[in-house]
């Protein structure tokens, strides 16, 4: 039984966010993923990236940055379809693709934040999957601390020039530009003089590590990257200088939201594989779903899936309205990556020793979920968010 696309069981209280126009996207995206992701995951895991080409056929779909504005080269459209592009990449087993990180985090800055000039340039390209972004945070030793960060950009005459190093960076080995969060001003100012400037992959003295090997998720793009004098225009300054930190608190409940939704995904697919693991396979003469332990689990996994599902939808309403709390996305990623968790090793256990055969679509479920509750801001830091709002 190989890994690919399934649909979700029903949900017990149908959904109604989406409308007939969304859910023809949806068709767009399902058919792409099975004719140009699934066939290729065994590749990319072995490889540790997509093929470059991918990006491009994504972006003549209109699968890229959807949401950015027409005159940027986007649809205009909502972030319903971000949402589809997420739930049919989970539903599609797949963790290469690096699209939403792309479309809906790097793209979100520059166009909230980016000069006109910027805009044209950069998310225009982005659309059409002429440039891969990504966005350079993390950094050896630092983790979800932000004011920890050493990467410095010191201006000199009419540029930055730019010393450190970033770890962990999704997008990174193919990226052609990266925003870099960069100290501009006295380091002892901790998160008040950061700032974000965009760096181009062709600066003299940018080089990348390869693909860092990691226990899941293996065909994601994912590496360091090293700034050694690396010398980039002020115009590449996106927005005010000493800025960065608040920009990054703008945009990061919704990358929290993005775990969400697809950790919300994820969990359905698993279940859904499971289901029909256990009607096709017997035990002792009968069919594993036919056992009342099976029945009993999934009829708990399916609830708690359900309760989630109902959640995240609600938060999904009032991202749409723009009156989501950063508490209410931090427990969305919290409690449904912790979820998610929960679902794929209990559906492993009923899989048996199949479930631990990487031709298992549950296997790769496995591997692939740990992160969730360590990227986007690790789980501890979601509650010590939401414990700010008691």
């Amino acid at each position: 039984m190989q890994s690919g696309a399934i649909r979700p069981l029903n949900n017990m209280l149908p959904r109604n966010l989406f409308n007939t126009e969304h859910e023809a996207f949806r068709e767009t995206v399902r058919k792409f993923y099975a004719k140009e992701v699934v066939p290729n995951i065994e590749k990319y895991e072995q490889q540790q990236h997509v093929n470059r080409e991918l990006w491009n056929k994504a972006g003549a779909m209109g699968l890229l940055c959807a949401t950015m504005p027409e005159a940027y080269g986007g649809s205009g459209v909502d972030r319903l379809y971000s949402m589809i592009l997420i739930e049919e990449q989970a539903y599609a087993m797949d963790s290469s693709t690096g699209f939403s990180l792309h479309s809906d985090i790097v793209a979100n800055y520059i166009n909230n934040f980016g000069s006109e000039a910027q805009k044209h340039h950069w998310l225009t390209r982005m659309a059409s999957g002429e440039t891969v972004t990504a966005i350079a945070m993390t950094e050896p030793g630092t983790g979800s601390d932000l004011q920890a960060v050493r990467t410095t950009a010191v201006l000199d005459g009419d540029d930055y020039i730019i010393n450190g190093s970033k770890i962990f960076i999704t997008n990174g080995y193919l990226c052609d530009m990266a925003i870099v969060v960069c100290k501009t001003g006295d380091s002892e100012k901790g998160s008040a003089n950061l700032s974000l400037i965009i760096v181009e992959a062709d600066r003299m003295g940018f080089s990348k590590g390869k693909p860092l090997n990691k226990i899941g998720m293996k065909g994601q793009d994912t590496c360091e990257l090293f700034f050694d004098h690396v010398r980039v225009p002020k115009e590449n300054l996106l927005g005010m200088e000493g800025m960065g930190f608040m920009m990054l608190m703008k945009e990061l409940a919704w990358e929290r939201m993005l775990v969400a939704i697809i950790c919300q995904a994820g969990a359905e697919a698993a279940l859904a594989h499971t289901v029909q693991y256990t009607k096709e396979r017997k035990a002792f003469g009968k069919t594993v779903s036919s056992f009342q332990n099976t029945r009993f689990k999934l009829a708990e996994l399916r609830t708690e899936i359900d309760f989630c599902r109902a959640y995240l939808d609600r938060c999904m309403q009032l991202q749409l309205e723009e009156n989501l709390g950063i508490d209410a996305a931090a427990a969305a990623k919290y409690k449904i990556s912790e979820m998610f968790s929960k679902v794929v090793d209990e559906c492993l256990q009923l899989h048996g020793g199949y479930g631990y055969m990487l031709e298992y679509p549950i296997a790769r479920a496995y591997l692939d979920n740990r992160a969730n509750r360590i990227y986007a801001g690790t789980n501890e830091i979601m509650k010590e968010l939401i414990s700010r709002s008691l």
